[in-house]
């Protein structure tokens, strides 16, 4: 990895702009008793500088807490305000969050499926900034980076950063600039909904259905960017 990061280190990736007629794109947002931050998780989605015809958003709640009387409440309150955000709610959890994804994809507008898990806060600039690299008809994911909101918390939050930032900022961003396969980590990533469908779907029988089908995928030709764009997570 440290020879491949000093051979790759003077490689930049081009700047891409938003194509004037910007795709649909539907957020997921998978959740299971998440009462704590879903509210903070829904906000920050819909401060996302993107056009609201064309952005969708699902909550994904399996919950079986207050969560769901929470999330319906946001989910009403976002859509007063002209937001297309739908309340999905399973009352069986088949395939836990790989199910609920997939139940999700089979009613997703967007051409494009972005996912964040309850714990992050994406940036207003995430579309922005990962859409335009898949004008490449090749690109299937675009994964981005990991922050952190409570890293000098304490000892305990500064060992697992330092142990994220090891794998987003050495190997993530070595392998995908040596031409090496890179997984999406199950958020904070933006799929095209074609390569998902390309690769299988969503699989459940597996613990790491995110590695899962990032290796299907490019074992069937579909190409991963990988991106230091920041997405905080708790």
């Amino acid at each position: 990895m440290l020879y491949y990061y000093h051979k790759t280190l003077k490689i930049k990736r081009p700047n891409a702009e938003l194509p004037e007629d910007v795709p649909v794109v539907t957020i997921q947002l998978p959740m299971f008793n998440e009462m704590y931050v879903i509210e903070r998780l829904v906000r920050s989605v819909c401060n996302i500088k993107y056009p609201k015809d064309k952005l969708e958003i699902q909550v994904l709640d399996d919950s079986t807490d207050e969560t769901q009387e929470l999330a319906k409440r946001l989910v009403d309150d976002y859509a007063l305000q002209g937001y297309d955000i739908k309340y999905i709610h399973r009352t069986n959890r088949q395939g836990y969050k790989a199910g609920a994804l997939k139940e999700g994809l089979e009613k997703a507008r967007g051409e494009f499926i972005a996912i964040f898990d309850a714990d992050f806060v994406p940036h207003d600039d995430f579309l922005s900034q990962t859409i335009p690299h898949f004008q490449d008809e090749k690109i299937g994911c675009v994964q981005t980076r990991w922050e952190h909101l409570n890293e000098n918390y304490s000892f305990l939050t500064r060992a697992q950063a330092l142990a994220l930032d090891g794998h987003f900022v050495i190997e993530q961003q070595v392998r995908n600039k040596a031409g090496f396969f890179i997984n999406f980590n199950g958020t904070a990533g933006i799929w095209r909904k074609s390569a998902i469908y390309d690769a299988g779907n969503w699989h459940s029988d597996t613990l790491t259905e995110d590695l899962d089908l990032s290796y299907r995928a490019q074992l069937k030709g579909w190409n991963f960017i990988f991106l230091p764009l920041n997405c905080l997570l708790i």
